[in-house]
């Protein structure tokens, strides 16, 4: 049960910079963060070859009406974005450094905010900078059939009347519940600004952490099942792979938790102290969150425990039996052993048994007894009693 991760290579573009992150096809589950390799330019970007070709959707929305609007340039946005209404700019995919530049100078983006947007995946964080406020968060998905998660970054750019968020694909995201409160005016949304907005998404993206951890719930106890019933070498792939699945989640919400707290802590003149409230509640899930990722990284290693002890036990039973199969055969041996001597039959020191006519039938009755004694001896010691779990295996 592998994550996907987001769409990320170890290919050295012509620019010079690098990520150091695996291939999306790749079974691993860790996200190493991106980095440029020594003596690259600052500010430069990092495009992948397979990354889809942006997909820009604007939403503007106030108390009485919300618009819909997909926009075919970046430089579409500039009318709505001076207006009063909130202007929420959606940007799906990263596969045009054309487009992104251009972004970049529609709203004004640092160089080294638009490097820290294209060259994923970046550590979750928040900067601040002239009247924007950066926020870099790490979204995650359940995966397909109930198996793994996928995972991408989503940027934040937040201004005094809009926000742009930058994602790296342009099918999944957790935000279409806000997308739909927008649209039919329900709760609060359209009564605030573009502070209140950027709560609201942060606030799903927490959020789209719980069904996974259920999903996560559910896998460990049937695997706690499995350790004590039917332990295998596959049975030890699946707590392997666990434990580097919830570490890459745990690698997730950590810095995000630290980005929120941090944000709180600090303010900023962009986020009202209304939303500083809200975000409390955000921040609390997120360490909820890491809570649950915790105790299920500390249920998994204790799965790891419980496997070895289970493989020892059946282990154990199994040298039983055999130590019973000995003991039982040891006397008989011994006696087929001694009678299959065959010695010479006139010595006077030769064993008379060998001439009696009921000689075989009475060694063959004397065998059987002392199997049975032995059986017998066994059973009453309770040596048979976990046998059956060894033929289930």
């Amino acid at each position: 049960m592998v994550s996907k991760l987001s769409r990320q290579s170890s290919k050295s573009n012509s620019s010079g910079s690098k990520s150091a992150a695996p291939p999306a096809t790749e079974e691993a589950s860790y996200i190493d963060y991106f980095y440029d390799e020594p003596g690259s330019a600052p500010g430069t970007l990092n495009i992948e070859d397979d990354a889809p070709i942006p997909n820009i959707i604007l939403i503007d929305y106030n108390e009485t009406k919300a618009t819909r609007v997909h926009l075919p340039t970046p430089e579409a946005s500039v009318p709505y974005l001076d207006t009063e209404s909130v202007s929420w700019v959606d940007v799906q995919g990263l596969g045009s450094e054309e487009v992104l530049r251009r972004l970049g100078e529609v709203f004004k983006l640092h160089p080294m905010v638009l490097e820290d947007v294209v060259n994923v995946p970046q550590r979750p964080k928040v900067e601040e900078y002239d009247k924007q406020l950066v926020i870099v968060a790490r979204m995650v998905m359940p995966g397909d059939e109930g198996k793994g998660f996928v995972s991408e970054q989503v940027s934040f750019i937040l201004g005094p009347h809009y926000l742009l968020t930058v994602q790296e694909e342009p099918e999944l995201d957790t935000f279409n519940p806000v997308r739909d409160r927008i649209r039919t005016c329900k709760g609060a949304i359209r009564k605030h600004g573009a502070d209140y907005l950027a709560y609201t998404l942060l606030d799903t993206i927490i959020d789209g952490f719980f069904p996974v951890l259920e999903q996560y719930g559910e896998q460990i106890e049937d695997l706690e099942d499995e350790v004590v019933m039917k332990p295998t070498h596959q049975t030890l792939e699946k707590i392997y792979a666990l434990k580097r699945e919830l570490l890459t989640l745990r690698r997730s919400i950590w810095p995000q938790r630290d980005a929120i707290n941090s944000l709180i802590r600090d303010g900023s003149d962009l986020i009202s102290p209304e939303v500083l409230i809200y975000l409390r509640d955000c921040y609390d899930h997120a360490v909820q969150v890491l809570d649950m990722v915790e105790t299920y990284r500390e249920l998994a290693a204790s799965l790891m425990d419980v496997y070895l002890s289970s493989v020892g036990n059946r282990m154990n039973e199994v040298m039983k039996l055999l130590t019973v199969i000995s003991s039982i055969f040891i006397p008989l041996t011994f006696i087929a052993g001694v009678y299959g001597m065959n010695f010479n039959t006139e010595s006077p020191w030769n064993m008379p048994e060998l001439n009696w006519y009921w000689g075989y039938p009475a060694v063959m009755l004397l065998m059987g007894a002392i199997a049975a004694t032995l059986i017998y001896f066994f059973w009453k010691r309770g040596w048979f009693e976990n046998f059956s779990g060894i033929k289930e295996k």
